[in-house]
C-alpha cells in the first residue's frame, strides 16, 4: 500500500511540474489598477482626550495604478517585487481657526500621499494549470507618504515623518489567455500606517469673504491604510 501510495504522489507531482510552469518564463512585469476600501486619518493622534485621539477623517474608494515585478526562484517559489502610488482626498470640516474674535470650523480638503514598497513571497498552489495559476504568499513593506491638506490659498508641507513599515498576505491568480500574456487579480490584506508632522505654509488668509488665523503653525496626523485591497493586472512573461 506504502508503494502504492508513493506512485501516486509521484505522478502527482509530475504533473504539476508540467502543467503549472509558466511556459518556461521566468520573469514578468505587470502594471495594474489597484483598489482599496478605506483609509483613515487621525485628526488628533496625540491627543491627551481619548475621544479625540480615536476620532479619524474617512476615506473610501480609493483606486491608484501599481507596477509589479517576479521573478521564479524554483517551480513552486516566486519572488515579488511591488510598487504603487497612492493620493486620495475628501472635502470636510476638519479644521477649527480663528475670525473676529471668535472660533469657526471650516471646509478643507484632506487626504494622503502614499507609495508602498512590498517585497513578496508566493508559492505556486498544486493545483494550478496550464492556464490558471493560483499563487498564495506574504511579504514585508516599505511605507513613505505624508498628508495633503488645502484650503483657500494655504497647503500643509511636511515637516517631519514616522518611518513605516508593514507586512501584507495576498491571494492571487493568473489566466494565461497568450503564450507570455496573462491577466491577474489579486486580494491583499494589509494595515500599513505613518505618522506625520505637517505646517501650513501660512498662518492667515481670506475664507469666505472672512479674515482668518490658524490656532498653530504645525499640525500632527496618522494615517492608517486599513481597508482590503483588490487588484486587476496585465502581466507579460519572459
Amino acid at each position: 500500500m506504502s508503494k502504492i501510495r508513493f506512485l501516486c504522489v509521484l505522478i502527482f507531482l509530475l504533473a504539476v511540474s508540467v502543467y503549472c510552469q509558466y511556459n518556461g518564463n521566468n520573469f514578468s512585469i505587470g502594471l495594474s489598477a489597484v483598489y482599496t476600501t478605506s483609509a483613515k486619518i487621525y485628526l488628533n493622534p496625540n491627543s491627551s482626550d481619548l475621544i479625540l485621539r480615536n476620532n479619524s477623517f474617512p476615506l473610501e474608494d480609493i483606486i491608484n495604478p501599481g507596477l509589479d515585478f517576479r521573478y521564479r526562484l524554483t517551480e513552486p517559489l516566486i519572488l515579488g517585487f511591488n510598487i504603487e502610488y497612492i493620493k486620495k482626498t475628501e472635502s470636510g470640516q476638519n479644521l477649527t481657526v480663528l475670525s473676529r474674535g471668535s472660533t469657526l470650523q471650516i471646509t478643507v480638503e484632506d487626504g494622503f500621499r502614499l507609495i508602498p514598497l512590498e517585497l513578496s513571497l508566493y508559492y505556486q498552489l498544486p493545483f494550478s494549470t496550464e492556464f490558471f495559476k493560483f499563487l498564495i504568499g506574504g511579504g514585508v513593506g516599505y511605507y513613505y507618504g505624508d498628508q495633503v491638506r488645502k484650503f483657500a490659498d494655504i497647503e500643509a508641507r511636511n515637516v517631519s515623518r514616522q518611518t513605516a513599515y508593514g507586512i501584507h498576505v495576498i491571494i492571487s491568480m493568473d489566466y494565461l489567455v497568450l503564450h507570455n500574456f496573462s491577466i491577474r487579480t489579486e486580494m491583499k490584506f494589509r494595515d500599513p500606517q505613518f505618522s506625520v508632522t505637517s505646517a501650513y505654509t501660512k498662518n492667515k488668509t481670506v475664507y469666505n469673504g472672512r479674515e482668518i488665523n490658524l490656532p498653530q503653525s504645525s499640525f500632527d496626523s496618522k494615517v492608517n491604510l486599513d481597508g482590503i485591497t483588490f487588484i486587476l493586472g496585465a502581466v507579460f512573461h519572459f
